[in-house]
């Protein structure tokens, strides 16, 4: 008999928190929402949502909304959900540029800002993270949730140290979501920047809707974030999509698509003396599309080069995960009006059910949007936990 009273006390906390959360969830996909609407979208009694809205309300997750809906209300009170109950933020850091953004549990951006990095290393890049925290949060409520970070490297899911990290001088055999944890006093999760740009284009960008796809990044360096069934998938030791790795030895450095590839490929053609080129050294990838769209013979020669290695490495990702789409990405993959034709038409030969592949609607800031949509999950369900505890004990 006690155990069946015991189980009857664990249970009635349950309830109230399942309930709670079940009506929270109603207001925020449907706000604003009255009484009687959350009551039958959520499928709970209407006295059962008067004391959860209660609870809410006195957290400060939910409150009364400033606007009703269109059409009559018969004098009925509408609910929204407290947006800036908790802010996430974003960080993305690459060789050349920290980005930076936080947005509040709308998923709203409320600050934006770039930062230029002089040559750096990971003191350099920490340091800069804690300036730009600052300065993003200023004016907006003191209640940032966590930090979610894009790093060009490998995560560890164990130790949390980063390997295959050569792009900032340090971080490699860092634990930087330690580190960051300690500077900033904030929860912080670091992940692959290319997993997260993967992330944002399926929040926000041209994978929106698509269950299985490949982000590749072709830029100053190349890599693949995969999600499969809806989600980002890691790989057993946090790798998958190391793409660089792919096609191996010897090969691989004849086919590299990246920045250091395609410099050196019109090096190799300039140097032979074959075609006409107003490009001179250093070859930047930039300077070689610009010219290939006025028609540099050696340019486009380049670009049809830059084809053939994209178009090499997409090939064994769709024999293997069969993904429906291939958003490509990055410096180098934004020239899709040179690039994407050519390619499709490529693995319309190679594969037998090629992928569509596109360009990222999101440029530039695919990873920080994959940075905020990781942490605002997170935010989500911890600012009821931590809301709505604190409330009821006080």
């Amino acid at each position: 008999m006690e155990g069946a009273v015991h189980r009857g006390r664990a249970t009635a906390p349950l309830l109230k928190d399942l309930n709670e959360r079940t009506v929270l969830e109603a207001i925020r996909a449907g706000a604003p929402i009255s009484r009687a609407e959350i009551s039958r979208r959520a499928g709970v009694s209407k006295p059962t949502v008067s004391l959860a809205l209660q609870s809410l309300l006195d957290a400060g997750l939910v409150r009364e909304a400033a606007d009703d809906p269109a059409g009559p209300s018969y004098g009925a009170v509408f609910f929204e959900p407290v947006a800036d109950a908790a802010l996430v933020l974003g960080i993305d850091v690459g060789a050349r540029f920290l980005r930076g953004a936080i947005c509040d549990l709308r998923g709203d951006v409320r600050a934006r800002q770039d930062v230029e990095l002089a040559p750096t290393d990971a003191g350099v890049v920490l340091e800069a993270i804690g300036g730009l925290r600052d300065a993003l949060a200023a004016g907006l409520p003191d209640v940032i949730d966590g930090v979610v970070v894009g790093v060009p490297g490998v995560v560890d899911a164990r130790t949390g140290r980063l390997d295959l990290a050569d792009n900032v001088p340090g971080l490699g055999g860092m634990a930087f979501g330690a580190e960051l944890e300690r500077r900033l006093g904030l929860p912080a999760q670091v992940e692959n920047d290319i997993n997260l740009a993967a992330v944002g284009e399926h929040w926000r960008g041209v994978a929106r809707g698509v269950d299985d796809f490949a982000f590749l990044s072709v830029g100053t360096g190349l890599g693949c974030g995969l999600v499969l069934r809806g989600e980002l998938h890691r790989g057993h030791h946090g790798a998958a999509g190391e793409v660089d790795y792919a096609l191996g030895g010897d090969l691989e450095r004849e086919n590299d698509p990246a920045a250091v590839g395609v410099t050196a490929f019109a090096a190799r053609l300039a140097g032979e003396g074959r075609l006409p080129t107003s490009l001179a050294p250093p070859y930047d990838a930039r300077a070689i599309f610009g010219a290939a769209r006025a028609g540099d013979e050696l340019a486009r020669a380049v670009v049809a080069e830059e084809v053939q290695r994209i178009a090499a490495h997409i090939v064994p990702i769709a024999a293997v995960v069969d993904v429906a789409l291939v958003v490509l990405g990055g410096g180098i993959g934004a020239n899709g009006d040179l690039l994407l034709e050519p390619i499709r038409a490529l693995l319309a030969e190679r594969c037998p059910y090629p992928p569509r592949v596109e360009v990222s609607s999101l440029g530039d800031a695919a990873v920080l949007t994959g940075a905020l949509a990781v942490g605002l999950r997170a935010a989500l369900d911890n600012v009821f936990v931590n809301r709505v505890r604190t409330a009821r004990r006080s």
